[in-house]
């Protein structure tokens, strides 16, 4: 197997540019010191005075802290920045409000050297960072203020301003991605907060309002990985030990995560790694030195880890490996090809093809398991992650990065739609809303635009719609109006090219065999394009480039499901032609995967079918068996990053 350069069990030294640009190029990772992930506690305050240690420990494993050096002066309360090479400690108190920055180089054992300067004296402000920006905001000056300011990571220098929170605070808790950066909670003289903030790190401005925490809460802080934000302890008045989290992809408030081992305020210190979160020191009330971890990929509650060198509270914490940091994506191997280069995407290219939601049948049981397969190859599914919530009747789009998942069946989230990326095993996360609430849609994309098409709407009476929309797959928010399906339908299988997308078969209130097209590059409503070889309701549409197919289904006339295969080609208009059968009659799965030459069939319905098929799609015939689901049940989406719509 190719070694990432320079070997990551021998990183060490100064790497030349183009060795870190062939390294993210052939390895998606970015060079990093050997012994994992850093997480540095940075001063803090043990009376009778605050202090100027430097505690680290690795987040990958457990274990006390060891001394890595010294903050320049001592102090407390202090904000942070960091990337893969840089520690900030921003101001803090010695007693007195400081305005002064330290710096350390986090692979090593040191202490601290001049940064700069913040543009204001603060104490208790919160900051997060991407690999070339650190923001911070709020604080105590000693009153409340909202200023946000900016640093470059990359060199040295003072900050500037940078905009401002919504509300005057300190004792706030940031965490964020490579693109936003998010404040939570705080206190005004008046009260504590539930207030959450986000900005666009990229561009001067002022902070929006992004939802509200749980509870009105200070002295805490906060860590993330990719998308998911997490705030750990803290006082409402009285000392807490929840774990809240903010799925940081769409407005929406906190939710219980689980708990740490003990209920501390007075700002511990909160950092960690894309899985793992830590936590250490605080007052409960009086000056503790536990270190706690928990996991930022399943809802858990904190254990044990060790201890800090001293009870401290006001401290604060940074790693080198948070979710701000997008260079280092976290590999999956069974996700990359034998030479370990970044996964491979595209149409054509791409070969993941991923099952979502579901149900079990009869007892109709609600699932939300991600499992993947590799299209090239066969065998069965594995687990990839979790969506957000339990669904199933989703519509699935893709691009060659991006997965989405649009509406479903859930009686809360029949909007909600989910996506992830293809590049990392995990759980999904929000993306944006439907127009309208609906289930048991079509969906279908090329790689800029994901469609969903028609469906029946919430209970009780599941109407119909014949509404089309679509999402700006690169962009996370909610849906537009793109047009109409002649006839309000449900059930109807989807695919698409690169310019066009199809639809065919489903329920009008009794089966038909309509295809119709839309063009996926302007909006507009559905054009005839012809007819399938059968009526019927839930079949799966996967394509190539050049040629859409049809498989399985439901006849509701004769209450049989189906195991015709018909296919069309998508740059023509016409009716289908017969292609060949399934291995085995199905139903109730939306979306079959393709790699542009290999289509492969979800299980179904039958009653609760097991069995994946597979088919070249450039030839005619009947399918093959392809493997089983790791986890079986009918009403599946089906999404690829190699499909026949992409480019």
């Amino acid at each position: 197997m190719a070694n990432s350069y320079p070997r990551r069990d021998q990183a060490s030294g100064v790497w030349k540019i183009n060795q870190i640009t062939k390294n993210i190029k052939d390895q998606g990772t970015y060079p990093e010191a050997a012994g994992g992930t850093r997480a540095l506690f940075m001063g803090g305050y043990i009376a009778p005075a605050h202090k100027a240690a430097i505690d680290m420990i690795t987040v990958e494993t457990t274990g006390n802290a060891i001394d890595f050096g010294d903050l320049t002066q001592a102090r407390g309360g202090c904000s942070r920045a960091s990337n893969f090479v840089r520690g900030v400690a921003i101001s803090g108190r010695t007693p007195s409000v400081q305005n002064t920055m330290d710096y350390v180089t986090i692979s090593t054992l040191g202490n601290a050297a001049d940064f700069g300067d913040l543009n204001y004296s603060a104490i208790v402000a919160a900051g997060h960072s991407n690999l070339t920006v650190g923001l911070t905001g709020g604080g105590e000056t000693p009153s409340r203020v909202n200023n946000i300011s900016k640093i470059n990571l990359t060199t040295l220098g003072n900050a500037v301003d940078y905009g401002d929170l919504t509300v005057a605070r300190g004792r706030l808790a940031a965490f964020g991605t490579p693109t936003r950066a998010f404040w939570a909670g705080g206190d005004s003289p008046a009260s504590r907060q539930t207030t959450i903030d986000q900005k666009d790190i990229s561009s001067d401005g002022n902070a929006a309002d992004f939802g509200d925490l749980n509870t009105a809460t200070n002295e805490f802080q906060g860590t993330s990985n990719f998308t998911v934000g997490f705030v750990a302890g803290g006082a409402t008045p009285s000392v807490t030990n929840v774990i809240d989290s903010v799925v940081m992809g769409s407005k929406g408030n906190a939710v219980d995560w689980g708990d740490l081992t003990v209920a501390r305020g007075g700002l511990g210190g909160v950092a960690g790694s894309l899985v793992r979160g830590v936590c250490g020191g605080g007052e409960d009330p009086s000056r503790i030195n536990t270190i706690d971890y928990w996991s930022l990929t399943n809802r858990s509650n904190a254990v044990d880890f060790g201890d800090l060198i001293g009870g401290q509270n006001d401290t604060m914490a940074l790693s080198n490996g948070h979710g701000g940091l997008d260079a280092r994506l976290p590999r999956a191997p069974e996700l990359y090809s034998p030479t370990g280069k970044v996964v491979p995407r595209g149409l054509g290219t791409g070969q993941i093809g991923i099952l979502a939601g579901g149900k079990l049948n009869p007892a109709g049981t609600n699932r939300n398991d991600i499992q993947f397969v590799n299209i090239s190859t066969t065998g069965n599914s594995q687990l990839f992650g979790d969506l957000t919530s339990d669904k199933y009747g989703a519509g699935g789009g893709a691009s060659s990065t991006r997965s989405l998942f649009m509406g479903g069946y859930n009686p809360a989230a029949l909007t909600a739609t989910d996506y992830f990326e293809f590049s990392s095993k995990g759980n999904a996360a929000s993306f944006g809303d439907l127009t309208t609430a609906r289930a048991f849609s079509s969906g279908c994309s090329n790689s800029t635009r994901s469609l969903m098409m028609g469906g029946n709407g919430p209970a009780p009476g599941f109407t119909r719609s014949n509404v089309v929309d679509y999402f700006t797959i690169a962009s996370i928010g909610n849906a537009s109006d793109f047009g109409d399906l002649t006839t309000a339908t449900a059930a109807a299988g989807a695919t698409a090219n690169s310019t066009r997308a199809i639809v065919g078969g489903g329920t009008t209130g009794s089966d038909t065999n309509v295809i119709e097209y839309f063009t996926i590059g302007s909006t507009g409503n559905a054009t005839d394009f012809g007819d399938l070889t059968v009526a019927r309701q839930y079949p799966q549409g996967l394509a190539s480039s050049t040629r859409g197919v049809f498989g399985g289904g439901y006849d509701n006339g004769s209450s049989a499901y189906t195991n015709v295969i018909d296919y069309v080609t998508i740059a023509s208009t016409g009716n289908a032609l017969d292609f060949g059968d399934l291995t085995v009659a199905r139903s109730q799965s939306y979306g079959g995967l393709s790699n542009n030459t290999r289509g492969v069939f979800l299980p179904g319905t039958n009653p609760d079918n097991i069995t994946m098929d597979y088919i070249t799609i450039a030839s005619t015939g009947n399918a093959i068996d392809f493997g089983d689901p790791a986890i079986t049940g009918g009403d599946m989406t089906g999404t690829a990053n190699g499909h026949g719509g992409l480019s």
